[in-house]
């Protein structure tokens, strides 16, 4: 059984929706703004943007005062699951049922109600712990949410595996429906970027430092990369079988033809490993397995994000699949997006319907130990098949492909 994508929401820093993404990456602009360092969390010298979302921008999408009662992250899970639903062409009390799963990502839940509660904690005692602040702070919430909204009763789950999220929670969607176990997913990727975890990051020498121009970018593949942006977003995915949404003449954006996991051993906890080697044959393996080769791809949408090291993984891994044969055209939708947020999900399905990239921001030169050269803003055909690519800290993988249904 295929799985076809019949609904999309995205919020990010460009706004809401999809036209506002294909706005950003046509023109290669990314939006930052200033993180607020007044908690005290950042060293003096540490990094100062990331993509934010201006909450202006999906307040039409909340469902009123219920609203007030959640954190940043479910505001913007649920405001894309709405917007999925509509692009879906669904009523909302249509998109629910007991054989409606939910499959959520995230990579560092709600750092903002976390801190709260802590702080609570600490200047009070733990019996001053609010529940409010508690039940927002749990991984599973923003499904949780949504599941309430559209009466959803199928199962229900987030997978918190960084970077890799959002990738396996549909990846896992997938599964859902080829298994029989669910007829409708709501699968996808939501992150907030709050002081907390924005400071953090840079005391791991994570993110981009300014440059001469006293702007902080990704530069993604780029010899001289120097971390990445964080970033703040959601991207929600209405994943149907195709045989249904054909019977209820869906709009199909693209149909999901595999999804391949693996799990790099060499990685620390906190950066990415070194195990280009079983990866690639882990990813050739599970294109094989579906009857796919790499001269079968058309474009790689990759997960790239101007990690050195995270960078370095992927093009080995990309290198060592493809072998002696030229690789198709590499998108890096991050260098605009930025890192977190589900943009990548969103710039995806864009990508598998002919959408126009920019010049990749912020590369410049070819680094000798990678070898790659990402997409230089030329024209491309629409691609018949897209592999995304998700390799996160800590060792998680994920590839899936999207094929047209033209």
């Amino acid at each position: 059984m295929s799985a076809v994508v019949t609904g999309v929401g995205t919020i990010g820093p460009w706004g809401a929706g999809l036209e506002a993404l294909s706005d950003a990456l046509e023109s290669g602009q990314s939006t930052l703004s200033e993180v607020d360092r007044g908690k005290g969390f950042h060293a003096d010298s540490s990094a100062r943007t990331a993509g934010l979302v201006d909450p202006a921008v999906y307040r039409e999408w909340l469902p009123g005062a219920s609203a007030r009662r959640m954190s940043v992250n479910s505001r913007m899970t649920l405001a894309a699951a709405r917007m999925a639903a509509k692009s879906g062409g669904l009523d909302e009390d249509q998109v629910g049922g007991d054989r409606t799963a939910i499959s959520m990502g995230t990579s560092f839940a709600s750092s903002e109600f976390t801190a709260r509660l802590l702080e609570q904690i600490n200047k009070t005692g733990p019996q001053s712990a609010s529940p409010f602040l508690f039940m927002e702070t749990v991984a599973n919430a923003y499904a949780g949410q949504v599941a309430m909204h559209f009466e959803a009763r199928g199962s229900n789950s987030t997978i918190t595996q960084r970077e890799a999220s959002g990738a396996l929670a549909v990846a896992r969607a997938l599964y859902q429906l080829s298994s029989g176990s669910a007829d409708r997913v709501i699968t996808g990727s939501v992150d907030e970027m709050s002081p907390l975890p924005h400071a953090l990051l840079d005391r791991f020498r994570a993110l981009a430092r300014a440059g001469a121009d006293g702007v902080e970018r990704s530069r993604v593949f780029d010899r001289d990369r120097g971390g990445f942006v964080a970033s703040e977003g959601a991207t929600i995915l209405m994943l149907e079988p195709e045989e249904l949404a054909e019977a209820r003449g869906a709009k199909v954006f693209g149909r999901i033809r595999c999804a391949v996991r693996a799990f790099d051993p060499t990685a620390p906890a906190h950066d990415w490993g070194t195990g280009s080697e079983p990866l690639a044959r882990a990813l050739t393996r599970g294109l094989k397995r579906d009857g796919l080769a790499p001269k079968d791809i058309d474009q790689i949408v990759s997960g790239a994000s101007g990690s050195r090291t995270g960078d370095r993984l992927e093009a080995h891994i990309l290198k060592k699949t493809w072998g002696d044969a030229e690789l198709p055209p590499i998108l890096a939708p991050k260098s605009v997006t930025g890192e977190y947020g589900g943009g990548q999900l969103a710039a995806a399905i864009l990508a598998l319907n002919g959408q126009a990239f920019a010049s990749t921001p912020g590369f410049e030169s070819v680094d000798p130990d990678l070898g790659i050269r990402p997409h230089d803003g030329a024209s491309l055909p629409t691609p018949k098949r897209i592999l995304v690519s998700s390799l996160a800290s800590g060792g998680a993988a994920c590839w899936f492909v999207l094929e047209s249904c033209s």
